[in-house]
């Protein structure tokens, strides 16, 4: 569905996406791609939307999974995470670190 019927509340939250994607990086069309599937995503979960996929109303909510990996938590970031990190800080012997390991590795 076209933006033009998202209310206020979704425009602002497609805005906000987009400049946290921006701020991160990406470039401004992935922004948008992502930030405008966020949002249908959600308003199809609250019942906004005309019609949802299943997975668009059982699937884990965006801000539920964005809290999962905000490293932060038990779960803190992916093994792939703390191996790409450090493998921009140059660590040697980084591909047979467990995850702790590579934790205790990078730093943080």
């Amino acid at each position: 569905m076209p933006r033009q019927y998202w209310s206020e509340k979704r425009e602002r939250q497609y805005e906000h996406i987009k400049e946290g994607l921006r701020d991160r990086g990406e470039n401004e069309d992935t922004a948008e791609e992502i930030a405008a599937r966020t949002v249908i995503k959600e308003r199809a979960r609250s019942g906004e939307a005309r019609s949802a996929s299943r997975t668009s109303t059982d699937d884990l909510s965006s801000g539920r999974r964005g809290g999962l990996r905000s490293h932060r938590g038990p779960g803190g970031r992916t093994k792939a995470q703390l191996y790409n990190e450090a493998k921009h800080q140059g660590i040697e012997g980084r591909s047979k670190m467990t995850k702790a390991e590579l934790e205790r590795a990078v730093g943080r």
